[in-house]
């Protein structure tokens, strides 16, 4: 199959990007794979696609660059397809809506993949026939607001299918979006296994890794880990990412006491390295959409702590196994699994071997297959849908001649 996905900005870093990654690479072992970025703000992307892969752009915003976007007149003004609901709307003008719509009209190939919702409502209006159309959800439908949820439905309809990152959120779109005909499936998101070998178990230090943003609650983190280094001050928190709670969090840290105890490391990239160097992650989130950080942990060999929030540590974790899942927000429950696994040498090192093992099921390799799966399945429908349409426009053909011939023999018997 020829599979093109249409991304955002391929040329940053984050979890679609990454997710995208994985997906495509693996696929491009046995498919013709190309990722299509919207944008590109940079000569090299942050993180490399696989080497079969083709990554190729639209809009250039290199100021240094002869293809510089920035200063044409359609740049400036709003856009009209990309819906305005949608997050990123700002960032999209008239020029994106040209740009996206000549690419859709001119792709040959089976199967294009959109990786955020108002890149699926191009796919759904301005794809032309032919290639199956996939609208891919990295967030969950109930994040999104009405407005944009309304554009959704509208336009939704023409896709094929709609993935989503958990079972969850699959079962909210089935009931919410009323898509007849769009085959809604889960796919989870492929972490590659790490080229590191596994936590041992005995770093006395626990991780955590993401955006510093509200929803990740590291405030609720640290609170909980000044009960754990009451308890046990031989152990320390580092926590991995950057964003706007910085300020706020390293405030926080030095209310606490704790500048001896927890860390704020800033970004690191890759993480694989960073992982192995503890013995138990932690993830404190009030919303995920799925967890990515919970299962490159788990792929590093570490148990994980996590707030059993909506939709996605519930379905990577099984409780008591290969980690914890507790209430959220609540610093006294986050603590008390954070010390039940750091009290209990032989029990943390049982779940990270257990959690080794049930992380694998995340291997891109599992997730392309089943991706592979549905591309095929519906790849044939559309090859069904073919041979129907010719049919029944052969049939209509046969009919009307048969009518013309009818008429043309009424006429003459007519005239005689």
């Amino acid at each position: 199959m020829h599979i093109s996905f249409l991304i955002h900005n391929a040329y940053g870093i984050g979890g679609t990007i990454r997710t995208t990654y994985n997906l495509a690479s693996t696929l491009a072992e046995q498919h013709d794979v190309e990722i299509v970025s919207v944008f590109r703000h940079r000569d090299e992307p942050m993180l490399a696609p696989g080497g079969k892969v083709r990554l190729r752009h639209l809009v250039d915003l290199r100021k240094d660059s002869p293809e510089y976007a920035g200063e044409l007149p359609g740049y400036a003004v709003p856009a009209s397809v990309f819906p305005a609901a949608e997050g990123r709307y700002q960032q999209y003008s008239a020029l994106t809506d040209e740009r996206i719509a000549r690419h859709l009209r001119g792709l040959d190939c089976d199967v294009v993949v959109g990786t955020r919702p108002g890149l699926n409502v191009h796919i759904a209006q301005q794809a032309r026939r032919g290639p199956v159309r996939v609208g891919q959800e990295h967030l969950t439908l109930g994040t999104h607001s009405g407005p944009l949820k309304l554009a959704l439905r509208t336009h939704y309809p023409r896709l094929d299918a709609v993935t989503t990152v958990t079972e969850a959120d699959a079962r909210t779109y089935r009931k919410l979006m009323r898509l007849p005909g769009v085959r809604i499936e889960a796919v989870p998101n492929g972490v590659p296994a790490p080229a590191l070998e596994p936590a041992d178990g005995t770093g006395k230090w626990v991780i955590a890794a993401g955006r510093l943003a509200p929803a990740k609650r590291y405030d609720v983190l640290i609170r909980s880990f000044a009960k754990v280094a009451a308890e046990r001050p031989d152990w320390r928190l580092r926590i991995y990412g950057a964003g706007a709670e910085r300020a706020k969090l390293r405030a926080l840290i030095d209310k606490l006491g704790l500048y001896n105890h927890v860390f704020l490391m800033g970004p690191a990239n890759p993480l694989d390295p960073e992982w192995v160097k503890g013995s138990v992650a932690a993830c404190t989130s009030s919303l995920e959409s799925f967890g990515m950080t919970i299962v490159e942990a788990m792929r590093c060999g570490l148990p994980v702590v996590s707030t059993d929030c909506p939709h996605g540590p519930g379905e990577i974790i099984t409780d008591g196994t290969d980690g914890l899942l507790v209430p959220v927000g609540k610093p006294d429950a986050i603590a008390a699994g954070l010390l039940k696994l750091i009290d209990d040498d032989e029990l943390r090192r049982r779940m990270g071997r257990e959690a080794l093992k049930n992380a694998a099921r995340f291997d891109p390799a599992h997730i392309a297959e089943r991706y592979e799966a549905l591309f095929t399945d519906l790849t044939g429908r559309g090859a069904l849908r073919g041979s129907l349409h010719r049919t029944r426009g052969s049939l209509l053909s046969s009919a009307f001649k048969t009518r013309d011939a009818s008429r043309a023999a009424f006429r003459r018997v007519r005239a005689a």
